[in-house]
This record gives structure tokens, sequence and C-alpha cells, in this order.
């Protein structure tokens, strides 16, 4: 266990889960985007056949977890934990959304940091040998979090050009024991008790997943006093720096350690202030930064201002477009740190700032 213990706040694991299968499923703004063919599933209605944005919501963490599942060959009665979050009051996007499922589940809230918790207590959990099989979900509707943080889309508010454009869209993760031998041994027992029976489903999860989670820096809570929701690329650039320096302080490594260091939706605004403050502390991230919330809209043609923001704009471009390079050597080393505005409207209308949080998941080929 100390052998795992990086610092402060950083795990390495001695033996790595893997990350063998990843869905996105988003809306029609984001398939008219720079990543709209990446994505597994996509819907011109926004409502997804839904009667509400939450439904709506709920919906597409439901295809999203399918679709992961169905990726690796994997029945959902197999998966040992399910950790999920939204940006929603109580988390029901989540609850409502992965209900039929029927997967033992932890309810999340990291705001749009809420892929990153997801994932490094889904790899935490499979490297500690608490089950062979853990699943990670996030998603966000541009129509729920306008009602929910700002205004109902009917109110037709002006949006001043430090504002994010929530994503529509959900990102599921599966997540694998890198542990062999109780997978082996539990396989051949199975095999025995019914004669073979499965035998195919057991050789369709022979191919080996080429990427593994390393390790993870759990973010804290950083706060410069910053009040304004409508900037919230600012609000959590701090924590996004500290995050990504605690990592490099623990694990002793610069930015030259990994191909891209990639943020979740600090956007235009924030990623300005990012480079500022981690050049403040001795590192130069500019030519290995990509940050998801710029990704994923064209700034240029969309009319999205700062970029991207929400739950599932890290998931889905993670999903989409990040893993497809680490799978393919493009990228050997990566660090994925999606980034939360800790906000709610009781908070914002008693005046009180908006803290940050971030979390750094380290990616690699292998």
């Amino acid at each position: 266990m100390d052998q795992m213990i990086k610092g402060s706040q950083s795990l390495i694991f001695m033996n790595a889960p893997y990350l063998i299968s990843a869905a996105s499923v988003t809306g029609s703004k984001e398939a008219e985007g720079p990543l709209g063919k990446l994505f597994d599933m996509t819907n011109e209605d926004d409502l997804f056949g839904a009667q509400t944005w939450e439904e709506a919501e709920s919906t597409m963490q439901k295809e999203a977890c399918v679709l992961a599942l169905g990726k690796a060959h994997v029945e959902a009665e197999e998966v040992r934990y399910l950790f999920g979050g939204d940006l929603l009051r109580q988390g029901i996007a989540t609850s409502m959304g992965v209900e039929a499922l029927q997967i033992p589940l932890f309810g999340l809230y990291g705001a749009c940091s809420t892929s990153g918790e997801a994932l490094a207590l889904a790899a935490m959990s499979a490297a500690a040998g608490y089950g062979e099989y853990m699943l990670a979900v996030t998603s966000s509707h541009f129509g729920s979090a306008e009602k929910e943080f700002r205004f109902p889309l009917g109110y037709a508010s002006q949006r001043p050009l430090s504002a994010h454009w929530t994503v529509t869209g959900s990102g599921a993760f599966l997540v694998r024991s890198a542990v062999p031998e109780a997978r082996n041994s539990r396989e051949n027992i199975d095999r025995s008790a019914h004669g073979g029976a499965g035998e195919g489903k057991e050789q369709a999860r022979q191919e080996k997943s080429h990427v593994r989670i390393a390790g993870v820096t759990v973010g804290k809570i950083v706060d410069y006093g910053l009040k304004d929701s409508q900037n919230m690329g600012a609000c959590m650039a701090p924590a996004a720096m500290d995050t990504i320096v605690q990592n490099f302080k623990d694990m002793g490594r610069t930015e030259q350690d990994y191909d891209r260091i990639i943020t979740g939706d600090l956007g235009y605004v924030g990623q300005s202030i990012l480079f500022d403050l981690v050049r403040g502390k001795g590192y130069d991230i500019r030519e290995k930064h990509l940050d998801c919330g710029m990704t994923i809209f064209d700034q240029q043609t969309q009319d999205t201002h700062a970029g991207g923001s929400g739950c599932g704009c890290a998931a889905v471009t993670l999903a989409s477009f990040v893993l497809p390079k680490i799978e393919k050597g493009e990228w050997k080393r990566v660090l994925f740190v999606p980034t939360g505005a800790l906000m709610s409207t009781v908070s914002y209308n008693e005046g009180a700032s908006v803290p940050g949080i971030a979390h750094g998941i380290v990616l690699e080929h292998c």
C-alpha cells in the first residue's frame, strides 16, 4: 500500500486497471462541432424523445452505459459498482438514468469535474480488488443546466462572452481490474459449470485494452474569491493549476513527461489564466495543453463564446477523441484533469464565491 501512495494527493497503481471501453452520446449542437463524427450516438432531438430536459439527460446516461457495456461484451450484473453524477439537484439524471441497470450505485457531485471523480474512484476500487468491473458515467444537458443555474431557455437572456455553453452529452467508461488470476479462475469455473456455454463471449473479451489508468491525483477545493458564475473558466483555472502542479510534485514529473495535459472545460478565458498560474509555479504547459471545452465546439461558427462546459463536456471528449489516440499509441501518457465550479443557485444568490476543484487521471498506452 505504501508503494502506491505518492506525495500528499496522488496514487500510483501497482496493478493498474484497464479502461476497456467508453461510449459517448450527445445532442445536435455537439454533432455539428469538430468531434461530431466521433461520437457513438447523436440525436437531432435534444429531448431524446422525452418530455423534459431532465428525462432527456437520464436517457443519455442509460444509452451511454448500455453502449459501453456492449462494446466490452459485459453484462450489467457483472459490474460491481457504478460511480455516476450530473449537475442537477439530488443527482436525478443519474439515479433515474441508471435505475434500470440495477448496479450498486455511488452518486457523485463534482460539478464539471465529476468524470474525473468517477474514474478515480472506479480505478481505486478496481485496483484494490473490490470487484472486476467498475462503471463510471456522467452527463449534462444544456436545457436542464440553464434551468437549474441560470434562466429557462424561454427567457432568452443574453450571455456574456465569458460564459460557457453547457454540453448536451453523456460519457460512460468501463474499468476492469488488472489482476488476472481471479478472473481466469472464475472463467474456468464458469466454463466447467456450463459445459463451455458462454465461451464465445469470453473469447470476445480476450482482446486486451491498450489504455490503463496508471494513477490519480485527487484535487482539493481551491477558492480565489471569484463570484462571477458566468465566468467559470476563471473560477476553475486555479484548481486546475493546483492539481497539475501537485501531480508533478507527487510523481516527480514535469510537463515534459506527458504527451498531453488535458483540462475539462476552462475554455478560452480559463486557459490563458491557467497558463499564467502554472508559469508562476515554474512550469510551462502551453505546448502540451488541450482543453475539452475548446475542442468540442467551433468558436467561430457555433457561437459558444468561451467554449463548452458541463459534466458531459470532458466525458464525451475523453471517450470519443482522447482515448482513441491513447489506444493507438499516438499519445503514450496523458494527464486528464476535468475541472468543476462548485456553485449552486443558493450559494450564488447569497453572494458566495465559486470554489473550484479538479481531479487528475493519469492515462497510459500499454
